[in-house]
């Protein structure tokens, strides 16, 4: 028998789960609430609880595996430590090329000639010594590096020196663009090396807090982080790569959902703190997403489950829409700490403060929000920025913290940095008033909504008579953009609305009467041809509705709460290297290898040097990732062309996928 131990750290909860992966059972499970300020605490809560639910030892544990929606999180939030780009061999024209520079968000970029040709020639030299000049600058106001030069994935050798550099200037991690994707699309394969530098920080120390764990308790056995694809690598090798995490809560959620129910075809749907996923299982399979990860709004290189995801969840913000007469409500992008879940460590200090509020008739502009303090980077935050930060010390109301309007753009900026976090009500806090569910502080919550539902519409009329009748709005406008995320994905991967706008195709009127059976002239039905399986521990909470509007079986597992932790320990082991023959000259191949390039006189020849170069680097990764028993497939994909009846080699991409089982501590 062995036992498996599955953790995934969302916005909101840490979950864990014991599998017993002889009999594949889940022999137990737990929930515990996601510490911020250090994520060792719920990671230690659920894994405690969960072991001792399933009556078995940590000496058991053969295996760990860890998912995560924090990366996933954090981009779609718009937050994430500081970074510098070194660009090397662009102009600044490519800079606003591929989003890079709202991804940059005005951090820092250093700008060199250098880089290569599409052939892996030098088109300039690197210059080092200013190099070191401008990184020694901005040092100290940064978390980390990324590093992108011109055609660094036919040659990377200026982008390998600047990282060496800055790693002896700076002590910094630095994340080279060429060992994220081996795509030419230079701007692109930059934003997502910044991507990555900007998360570094944040996966070192849910890893780090993970071990930490692990060895506090006596468990010795590999730990595992589930890739955006759903395969397994090996803690040390996400350190590096935490790019590759995006998706990761997501990806083991659609394996989880696989696991859990046996569905072959499906639109599973995850429901989060944060976000909702949506993905098809098609013939049990997910499809991988061949353009790349797109989070929030980020189009980045990185290979992960296609998969839609929205800034929706139970812990998004709620916003009272002013405009028109009657009003409404819109939810998220961004997560807030909900006001009941504040309430459960800082009770008296909410109450005091919404008992004030409710004492007026009048509802101020920042009544209801608190401003709680997160750890993190604080360079290169401006003198205003840091008074703020100052003075928030510990959670407290929102216009305590500000002494004039002027800083509520430096308030914002804390935020989006992830050194602030703010409070206030969510569909979360909604559930709690309804009795949907009972986890917190519901009187904080029920004050919370009865100061909210005060404020006016542009008609002059309050939003609600009370806190139920808000509640009960906001649960109901959860359903309607759940719905929309649902049909969206479906139009998506229906092929016969392939080149549509899905976001028109979903709030078109003729969708919205499909939906609500409309029976007059024109009589109109749409529904969900496949059944949606829900998961997420508030799905139970709100899904039934959304299966009733779309018209589709709507599938709650038993285990819906923790499909992530499941999915997280029921993965493989999977990495990829590929390589490249180009042909500069007829008669010439040219192999592009780590080592540098290599000539040959035919093309077989080229395609051989490099087709073992790659299976033995995706083999020695798999291994790295802590893969055994590993399978190994080769894919050749040749570009030709023919002119005047002859056939001629343009360039050829050769991929190795190595795949195996994870190793565990011992055999079963």
């Amino acid at each position: 028998m062995a036992i498996f131990l599955g953790v995934d750290t969302g916005g909101t909860y840490t979950d864990a789960v014991i599998l017993d992966d002889g009999t594949n059972r889940i022999l137990g499970k737990a929930k515990a609430l996601t510490s911020r300020h250090d994520l060792a605490v719920g990671i230690g809560q659920a894994v405690d609880a969960a072991i001792a639910a399933a009556g078995v030892t940590a000496g058991d544990v053969a295996l760990v595996s860890l998912s995560t929606t924090l990366a996933t999180n954090a981009l779609v939030e718009g937050q994430g430590a500081r970074v510098a780009l070194v660009f090397i061999g662009f102009d600044d024209s490519d800079l606003g090329r591929g989003d890079l520079t709202e991804a940059l968000k005005g951090d820092p970029v250093v700008r060199l000639p250098g880089g290569h040709t599409h052939a892996g020639t030098e088109v300039a030299p690197l210059d080092l010594g200013l190099l070191e000049l401008m990184v020694r600058e901005i040092g100290d106001e940064v978390s980390g590096f990324a590093v992108a030069a011109q055609f660094a994935t036919r040659n990377p050798a200026h982008e390998i020196a600047a990282r060496d550099l800055i790693r002896r200037v700076t002590g910094r991690p630095v994340t080279c663009s060429h060992e994220l994707s081996a795509n030419l699309n230079g701007p692109k394969r930059a934003l997502t090396a910044v991507l990555n530098a900007r998360l570094i920080g944040m996966i070192d120390r849910l890893v780090a807090a993970c071990e930490r764990h692990l060895v506090q308790v006596g468990i010795d056995a590999p730990l595992m982080v589930v890739r955006g694809d759903g395969a397994l690598i090996s803690a040390a090798m996400v350190r590096e790569r935490p790019i590759e995490t995006i998706l990761s809560g997501p990806a083991a959620s659609i394996v989880g959902a696989r696991w859990l129910t046996g569905a072959q075809d499906a639109l599973v749907s995850d429901i989060g703190g944060t976000t909702t996923d949506v993905a098809l299982l098609r013939d049990g399979l997910p499809e991988i997403d061949p353009q790349g990860a797109r989070v929030g709004g980020f189009r980045t290189m990185v290979e992960a489950v296609a998969m839609r995801t929205t800034g929706l969840g139970g812990d998004s913000e709620v916003h009272l829409v002013t405009e028109g007469l009657t009003g409404g409500l819109r939810l998220g992008p961004r997560r807030l700490m909900p006001v009941s879940l504040l309430a459960v460590e800082h009770g008296p200090m909410v109450h005091a403060a919404l008992d004030r509020w409710l004492s007026s008739d009048a509802v101020g502009e920042m009544d209801g929000r608190f401003v709680v303090p997160m750890s993190g980077q604080r360079g290169g935050l401006g003198a205003r920025d840091l008074a703020v930060l100052d003075r928030i010390t510990q959670p407290m109301p929102m216009a305590q913290a500000l002494t004039s309007r002027l800083e509520v753009a430096a308030l914002e900026r804390l935020v989006a940095r992830g050194l602030v976090m703010l409070s206030g009500v969510t569909p979360s806090d909604a559930a709690h008033v309804l009795g949907r569910l009972d986890s917190w502080d519901r009187q904080a919550a029920e004050k919370a909504l009865r100061l909210m539902a005060r404020r006016r519409t542009g008609a002059g009329e309050r939003f609600a008579t009370g806190p139920e009748g808000l509640a009960q709005a906001v649960v109901d406008q959860l359903t309607r953009q759940t719905v929309d995320c649902l049909l969206e994905a479906a139009f998506g991967e229906d092929p016969a609305f392939d080149g549509e706008s899905t976001e028109m195709l979903a709030r078109h009127i003729l969708a919205r009467r499909g939906l609500d059976r409309h029976r007059g002239v024109v009589q109109t039905d749409l529904r969900l041809g496949v059944p949606v399986i829900g998961l997420g521990a508030s799905a139970p909470s709100y899904y039934g509705a959304v299966g009733e509007r779309l018209g589709c079986d709507m599938i709650l597992p038993e285990h819906a709460g923790v499909a992530n932790a499941i999915g997280a320990v029921a993965g493989q082991v999977s990495q990829r290297a590929t390589g490249l023959v180009s042909s500069p000259a007829e008669g010439r191949y040219v192999a592009h290898l780590a080592a540098g390039l290599e000539s040959f006189a035919s093309v077989e020849a080229a395609l051989a040097a490099v087709e073992a170069a790659v299976v033995t680097e995706a083999s020695d990764r798999a291994r790295q990732a802590g893969a055994v028993d590993l399978r190994v497939t080769v894919d050749r994909a040749v570009k030709e062309v023919e002119i005047e009846g002859r056939t001629m080699f343009i360039e050829a991409k050769v991929t190795a996928t190595a795949s195996g089982r994870p190793r565990i501590a011992r055999s079963a």
